[in-house]
């Protein structure tokens, strides 16, 4: 009798779950939901190529480019901590990032997962925590000698390493890894910047450096919290397995890095980031202490490298497939150093560009803007909300649920950005005359610096950054992908490309 009325109870229960589950499926929209499993098997099949197939879900919604989804296991037992909304409508991105701003924080489940890694700092944090150190890290980025010490640093890798490297792989007729090389200079440059240390990891012997190497580990391992539910990388965790072990065993050399340099500012202060905000207060007026220290610092270490170096990746492959934009980015180039340097051209190679030189390559940031567009260096965010809301589109979001917006599939719409959004058109930015560099009206059609309060502080750095390398590179030397190499996209925290960017490189006449 026991066992009829447990089997009635759980009959019972079962239908009433897939009548509910029935129900909500007709409301969702975006990749097929299962029962008990959601969208599990969509996103695993397609692992390897997410943000790809989240523009395709997108597209498919209509004109919106809005859709909600049941991804969790269980969404019966957890409706809310179950159900996504993805959306890369323009006007739902301003609603996110700007009107109801307090509204979408990280919320626990990205704080929680990043928290190893970010701690506190600047890109993992909310409310009062947040502020500070916005306010503290604006003060410093709208400094000029912060520009100035920036623009040292980039052109002496670029002059005394970048190029040696470069010129030598031409004489041996060999292939470079450009992503590898780039990930070098920006991790030295911002090292530098921030910690006053130089890691010298782009030197011609390519040394692993361990602090990089473990950066490396433990991001990719963090990745993984992201992308998979929170049961399997706590289990991992608990029993120090996996990718938990990995990223285990790499912050632990992280912070061992991290503290011989906090050390060191101690005993002789510098200009860096890092000496700066050492004789900060937190927002009890208390010093930050070393831990918290540590972790700001990290975030804007990993801002600093990845993004540079993974946009400038992408701009040197599209500029590898269009020779048009190339002709043009040299014309541009040639134009400028001959008013700045003169006609000899022998003079337009011996440094990297200047402050000035860089300001007035207009087509070039164009094309820089063109890639991010497509290969956005954070190609998605994570917001949680805290109340219940309605976006502009008319999507509604309940309270505790799980809000992306995916930045690669913005640039990716013809709706947003016309029936030629897949193509490599740098001339979309700049004025009728082509004289001037011109963002889109709509600003919420290009985020890939966020915007918003969260806007991105760093990015007339990043520019100012990436001009210089790519003019640096493009003027010396031609590129020519390595045959049979293979570009696609490594599920990552940034855009990185999977198999490197392989090149093989010719002195360029100018």
């Amino acid at each position: 009798m026991e066992t009829f009325t447990l089997l009635l109870t759980l009959t019972a229960a079962l239908s009433a779950y897939f009548l509910w589950f029935h129900l909500l499926a007709r409301t969702l929209t975006g990749p097929k939901a299962w029962p008990f499993i959601g969208s599990l098997p969509g996103l695993f099949k397609n692992r390897n190529r997410v943000h790809d197939w989240i523009a395709e879900n997108l597209r498919a919604t209509g004109v919106s480019a809005t859709y909600q989804t049941s991804i969790m296991p269980f969404p019966f037992l957890a409706h809310k901590q179950g159900f996504y909304t993805v959306t890369c409508h323009p006007k739902n991105l301003e609603h996110i990032l700007r009107t109801r701003f307090d509204n979408y924080p990280k919320g626990p489940k990205w704080q929680t997962a990043f928290h190893d890694l970010l701690g506190q700092g600047i890109f993992n944090s909310d409310g009062e925590t947040w502020i500070m150190q916005r306010k503290t890290a604006a003060l410093e980025f709208t400094a000029r000698t912060l520009k100035l010490a920036m623009a040292r640093w980039v052109n002496r890798s670029i002059k005394n390493r970048l190029w040696c490297i470069l010129d030598k792989s031409v004489k041996d007729n060999v292939y470079v890894d450009l992503q590898d090389l780039l990930l070098r200079l920006t991790f030295d440059n911002i090292c530098g910047l921030t910690l006053g240390k130089d890691p010298e990891t782009l030197s011609p012997a390519l040394p692993e450096n361990p602090f990089s190497v473990a950066f490396d580990t433990a991001t990719e391992a963090t990745m993984y919290r992201f992308l998979y539910p929170g049961l399997i990388w706590r289990f991992q965790k608990l029993f120090g397995i996996g990718s938990e072990k990995m990223l285990k065993q790499s912050l632990q050399i992280v912070e061992t890095y991290m503290n011989n340099a906090i050390s060191d500012r101690k005993e002789t202060p510098s200009d860096d980031l890092m000496s700066r905000f050492m004789k900060k207060r937190d927002i009890d007026g208390k010093p930050i202490n070393a831990t918290i220290l540590q972790h700001i610092i990290l975030n804007f270490i990993l801002a600093g490298r990845d993004t540079s170096s993974v946009a400038l990746s992408w701009f040197f492959w599209l500029v590898m497939n269009h020779p048009k934009v190339e002709e043009k980015i040299i014309k541009e180039l040639t134009t400028v150093l001959e008013e700045t340097r003169g006609g000899e051209k022998r003079k337009w190679t011996e440094d990297p560009l200047d402050f000035s030189e860089a300001d007035q390559m207009v087509y070039l940031k164009a094309a820089l803007a063109e890639t991010l567009r497509l290969y956005p260096s954070v190609p998605q965010d994570i917001k949680q909300a805290v109340v219940d809301d309605v976006f502009p589109d008319g999507t509604v979001i309940p309270a505790g649920s799980t809000v992306t917006y995916s930045i690669y599939s913005v640039g990716r719409m013809e709706k947003i950005w016309g029936e030629d959004c897949l193509e490599f058109k740098p001339e979309r930015w700049l004025s009728v005359r082509g004289d001037r560099f011109e963002p889109p009206k709509e600003g919420f059609m290009f985020v890939a610096f966020n915007a918003g309060p969260r806007t991105c502080l760093g990015k007339d750095l990043a520019y100012l950054q990436m001009k210089s390398v790519a003019a640096a590179v493009l003027l010396r030397y031609r590129l020519l992908p390595v045959p049979g190499h293979v570009v696609e996209q490594k599920m990552s925290l940034t855009l990185f490309m999977k198999n490197g960017l392989k090149v093989f490189l010719q002195p360029r006449k100018l």
